[in-house]
């Protein structure tokens, strides 16, 4: 996993009249690419490789012979993104621990104006339902739950017939059948049981964070190998109550927590001397109780949370 930018790659200045339109072309569509590359890929940083890579193919293109495009920057996008995840998927073998999504911070996320079901799209949970979809069900799932192409549409960016897309889809959307808690939007009631959890996280309080948990919770804690984190998921109200709340009585002094906006859902950062050491998110079930809770240590993962600093006021412990 490569150490995430704190800024995606800009392109450099054009130096004709035709490379303005052309790269402006493509700046009209960089939200949509940096979206659809990190939904795939669950890195901000691979993202940036894929959607600059993009780019580099556009400007060698024959622009005038493409009649839309919006599909050819998909297209092209999509398929980088395939080749990616493929190798992504093989250095993820060798994970040590519980792997989660890099994490985004705030409200301004990739391709939000762009991307139709974007709370739900970007969560946590629903990227770790992609998990266990391979390169090209992931990538058709996307094109038509997210950006909502026909299946004709997705046939011509995958380069496979539209009877084998839609087998692809049916395929993908059985792995992902039977979900125990599938991402749903978040309502305000939901929104004001998300807060019951952070004050409970904050005083340490088992009972209180059983209170709000799920009876079947899970804690994931992503440290990969390189800061203390739980080498497996734990499950059950009880033991993810005692997990996250050891977490806090544990902590070093000086140890803060910031309200935000992580993927899509309520969350927290940690900071330890305004530096940001852990990035925390949930996911609520329909009657507002928490049923999974993620946090993200591995310190590779952190460095567009640290750029994006916490957004309110922090919390002293």
């Amino acid at each position: 996993m490569r150490e995430v930018a704190a800024e995606p790659m800009r392109i450099e200045e054009p130096t004709n009249v035709s490379e303005v339109g052309r790269v402006a072309t493509f700046e009209e569509h960089r939200g949509l690419l940096r979206g659809l590359a990190y939904r795939m890929l669950g890195s901000m940083a691979d993202a940036d490789d894929v959607v600059q890579e993009t780019f580099l193919r556009w400007r060698g293109a024959d622009v005038a012979a493409i009649s839309s495009p919006r599909a050819w920057l998909v297209t092209a996008c999509t398929r980088l993104a395939i080749d990616e995840l493929r190798s992504a998927r093989r250095s993820r073998e060798d994970y040590v621990g519980p792997w989660l999504p890099e994490p985004v911070i705030g409200d301004g996320a990739p391709g939000a104006s762009e991307l139709a079901e974007l709370g739900e799209s970007l969560t946590f949970a629903f990227l770790l339902l992609l998990e266990r979809l391979g390169p090209a069900e992931r990538a058709a799932l996307l094109l038509h739950e997210v950006l909502d192409l026909p299946h004709a549409e997705i046939a011509r960016v995958l380069g496979r017939t539209e009877p084998a897309c839609r087998q692809l889809l049916t395929r993908a959307r059985r792995r992902l059948a039977g979900s125990t808690h599938p991402p749903m939007p978040l309502s305000s009631g939901q929104g004001a049981r998300a807060e019951a959890f952070f004050t409970a996280l904050h005083a340490a309080d088992v009972p209180a964070l059983m209170a709000v948990l799920t009876e079947d919770a899970q804690a994931w804690s992503d440290g990969g190998g390189k800061v203390t984190a739980a080498r497996r998921v734990i499950r059950g109200a009880g033991r993810v109550a005692r997990f996250l709340a050891g977490i806090v009585r544990k902590a070093p002094l000086g140890l803060r927590l910031a309200p935000a906006t992580v993927n899509g859902r309520p969350g927290r950062l940690l900071l330890r001397a305004e530096t940001v050491v852990a990035a925390l998110s949930i996911e609520v079930d329909a009657a507002g109780r928490v049923a999974q809770v993620f946090i993200v240590r591995n310190p590779d993962k952190l460095s567009a949370a640290r750029a994006a600093g916490p957004a309110q006021r922090s919390i002293s412990r």
